[in-house]
């Protein structure tokens, strides 16, 4: 049970993103706050300097959804995943801590790891036009093939400094060496866990 008596009736509370585990502000709660926030689905403070009830974007529009709340092991503080509806700081940054790089990497990271879940279902499931099942039936050594195709392209527009044209072979690159850990039976955690044994040496 939550103990709201051990700070006065107020309990702080962490926002953050459900899907790029970025923290993105602090409030406060009271029960009347937590209440409502479950009931409504929506992020519900108290205001210390208004002295009352305040939903986030209740004037600006930019709510934060409820996914989940959890309180901490002393149960006095709470964690509050959410889906912001719009930036989330008054200034208009995505976080009031202002790490609007570190969410852009790490949103690139997911996004990575989505189009390895697509690949992956592509081969189980087979998909009709699929240029990804095209891959998957000319086997591994096409694969292969293409990723040196890419490698070399991309290699090419770096010496070149091509930048423009680099990104995209390097998309290809990228895309082309999934399939071909997918074909070969192996994951891209696979390939960052040797990253990882080697950056600990």
């Amino acid at each position: 049970m939550l103990d709201f008596d051990k700070a006065g009736g107020l309990l702080p509370a962490v926002i953050q993103d459900n899907t790029t585990g970025q923290v993105l502000m602090l409030g406060y709660m009271n029960q009347e706050a937590l209440d409502k926030t479950r009931q409504q689905g929506l992020v519900t403070f108290f205001s210390r300097s208004k002295n009352r009830l305040w939903t986030k974007g209740e004037t600006s529009g930019n709510t934060l959804q409820v996914v989940s709340i959890a309180g901490d092991c002393d149960n006095d503080s709470l964690l509050i995943k959410v889906n912001p509806n719009g930036p989330t700081c008054h200034t208009g940054s995505t976080s009031c801590f202002g790490e609007e790089e570190a969410a852009t990497r790490i949103k690139a990271i997911q996004f990575i790891a989505q189009l390895e879940q697509v690949i992956q279902e592509r081969k189980a499931s087979p998909a009709e036009g699929s240029y990804t099942n095209f891959l998957f039936e000319k086997g591994v050594n096409k694969i292969a093939q293409k990723v040196g195709e890419e490698a070399v392209e991309t290699v090419i527009d770096a010496v070149a400094g091509k930048l423009d044209t680099m990104k995209g072979e390097a998309a290809d690159l990228i895309y082309h060496l999934l399939v071909l850990l997918a074909a070969t039976g192996l994951e891209l955690k696979d390939v960052v866990a040797v990253l990882q044994e080697r950056h600990q040496k």
